[in-house]
């Protein structure tokens, strides 16, 4: 069993936040904005840089959590849009890792990171949430009988692709 389908022990604890827990591998995420708010663990009444993503699942099934951004984090975002603010940092593709030597006092733990180099050019995910383009791939296969010239600009899951196949062998598409 890879670590993908085990279950972190800190799962139980069930933060508002992306944490250690959520990351598995190094994952592409775009910051869809970042914006000055409160704990909502309710434990601290400190304000935090909190990243909102584009992506609305982490894995399938799984809610993508807004990220607290400490302050190497948004240093990096900071390195990587070249602004001060906050509020430009909108729209940011970024990869999310785990570090596993963060030092939180005396300790050493697990600790979110983002990455200082910009991730490489990820293409479209198609899915069934966006109709207008999910019927062109319907249209598109029907015509050709393939995904090439799908997959040429954009990305699916071979469960979606498989599912238009089916489909529209039994003309049910």
């Amino acid at each position: 069993m890879n670590n993908e389908n085990k279950t972190h022990y800190r799962k139980a604890f069930n933060s508002p936040y992306l944490s250690s827990a959520d990351i598995v591998g190094p994952t592409i995420l775009t910051i869809s904005k970042v914006v000055l708010s409160g704990d909502q663990t309710k434990k601290t009444k400190d304000q935090f840089n909190t990243a909102y993503f584009a992506e609305k699942q982490l894995r399938q099934g799984e809610p993508l959590k807004p990220m607290i951004l400490n302050a190497i984090n948004s240093k990096t975002l900071y390195t990587l849009t070249g602004s001060h603010f906050i509020e430009d940092w909108v729209n940011v593709p970024v990869t999310v890792y785990v570090d596993n030597n963060v030092r939180f006092g005396r300790d050493t733990v697990e600790g979110l990171r983002i990455s200082p180099q910009p991730p490489a050019t990820r293409k479209q995910l198609i899915n069934r949430e966006n109709q207008n383009v999910w019927c062109r791939v319907i249209a598109s296969y029907k015509e050709t009988g393939n995904f090439s010239a799908v997959l040429e600009k954009a990305e699916m899951l071979d469960e979606d692709m498989q599912f238009i196949v089916d489909g529209v062998a039994s003309g049910s598409l």
